[in-house]
């Protein structure tokens, strides 16, 4: 974010001027005051123009539209009128090109059909077998920290699982370590406001570590397409759809490539927020520690027949993605014309909804600054709207992963909570920025102390 900012592919705006709406600053528009605090200018232009508004940010004009009813509209798109592909090809197309976000209909609907394969049950019974062996140690060496700041710790072991679920390899792997970091220039590449390859830039840096990572799983598909092995990356190798079509090899790096990138950063955001609202409201943390004592784990393996039974974790996993969803708006752009509640919003314009927003807006969630799982219960659900909480997205777009997502925390915490109390500091709060990923400003500093057997 420190890098000088460049324009990224800019284009000729559509009129917007019929619009409510304003476009701040010269050439910067709203961006710093996005950047500072996206949450109370949201809040500002809301009350100045309504739940629909024009600004600029990012270099672009953007219609904003605020809350459930326009989330609906835009992610079930009954009338294919928005385009996930152009949303966000300004932030992800030079680095995760033709991932699932960047397909629309029916080229999206055709390979999103022949990855399902890769996340049935009988992959994912053995993704959770991979969870289950690594966290041991990994959990162990937390507790040998006591305190530590939580935030890189768990991106550093998301980075680690991802090593093993996602691409197979072992922890003594001669490549890993440059795989991580490739990886991670690539996805610190996709957020920055630098969108040209300017050497020594972010994007230098995260387009070395795609070109390395398409030769590294290049170089290994011929092989993965003749074994059996448990991991996503061979999954998505033999993958076929009901007709038996199966992706190319270029196909299959730039879906990997973008599967890593999309599940690694979320889940690190939201597990940061789900141990500090329960290491700052430990009844919480009791209770779920007694769930997973309630099983009668063998060794903390949590067996996937049983994970559906950690439902008071699987509450509190929500709440915190209500609270702070990893990826705070979801872009669009308009395929042609579209009337909305009286507008018209001309073909070719940007269109952001926020998540951020609507899981924190009062209309539609009791006190949301308040860290309440049971609101998650099925009857405290009852006649909230479907799309008043979209941290996976929604319709034909919603996240692929979010049940590896659920089981992935499912695993951490039964491996730590039985063993350790999440602790902090008394009276201590945290700053979570909101752009372009939730995170704690402050890496959250925990402590592990450990519980008697």
């Amino acid at each position: 974010m420190a890098d000088t900012i460049e324009p990224p592919q800019l284009k000729a705006s559509a009129n917007l001027s019929n619009l409510p709406g304003e476009s701040g600053l010269p050439f910067f528009g709203h961006t710093l005051s996005i950047l500072k605090n996206s949450s109370k200018f949201s809040k500002s232009m809301i009350a100045k123009y309504g739940t629909l508004y024009r600004t600029n940010s990012f270099f672009r004009d953007i219609v904003q539209m605020m809350g459930p009813e326009y989330n609906e509209l835009v992610l079930m798109d009954k009338g294919k009128n928005f385009s996930s592909e152009k949303g966000w090809a300004p932030w992800l197309a030079r680095l995760f090109p033709n991932g699932l976000m960047l397909m629309d209909f029916d080229h999206h609907k055709a390979h999103r059909h022949i990855m399902a394969a890769a996340f049935k049950t009988g992959p994912m019974r053995g993704y959770m077998e991979r969870l289950n062996d690594e966290m041991p140690e990994r959990i162990k060496a937390w507790g040998e920290k006591g305190s530590f700041a939580f935030y890189p710790a768990i991106k550093q072991l998301t980075l680690d699982m991802a090593s093993s679920v996602f691409l197979g390899l072992g922890a003594d792997h001669p490549e890993r370590e440059r795989i991580n970091t490739a990886l991670s220039d690539m996805v610190a590449a996709s957020v920055g406001l630098v969108r040209v390859p300017i050497p020594g830039s972010l994007m230098y840096k995260g387009v070395k570590g795609r070109k390395y990572m398409i030769e590294f799983l290049g170089s290994q598909i011929e092989e993965r397409r003749k074994s059996d092995g448990d991991d996503i990356f061979t999954q998505l190798c033999i993958a076929e759809d009901d007709e038996g079509n199966r992706f190319t090899d270029q196909e299959i790096i730039d879906h990997m490539i973008f599967l890593w990138m999309a599940a690694h950063d979320t889940i690190t955001s939201s597990m940061t927020t789900l141990v500090y609202e329960i290491g700052r409201h430990t009844d919480w943390q009791d209770k779920i520690r007694d769930e997973i004592k309630n099983l009668n784990l063998n060794d903390d393996r949590l067996p996937y027949d049983k994970m559906n039974d950690l439902t008071i974790l699987e509450y509190a996993f929500k709440e915190a993605l209500r609270m702070n969803p990893p990826v705070p708006s979801i872009a669009r752009e308009t395929v042609r014309d579209v009337e909305v509640k009286g507008h018209i919003i001309p073909k070719g314009t940007t269109i952001g909804i926020s998540t951020v927003y609507t899981h924190r807006s009062s209309d539609h969630w009791d006190s949301p600054e308040d860290f309440d799982p049971m609101r998650f219960s099925p009857e405290n659900s009852k006649g909230r709207h479907r799309y008043a909480w979209i941290p996976f997205g929604g319709g034909a777009h919603m996240c692929l992963g979010l049940h590896f997502a659920y089981m992935q925390t499912k695993v951490i915490l039964a491996h730590l909570l039985p063993h350790y109390a999440i602790e902090m500091p008394v009276g201590y709060t945290s700053k979570f920025q909101l752009m372009p990923i939730i995170k704690p400003i402050d890496g959250l500093p925990v402590k592990l102390r450990k519980l008697d057997s």
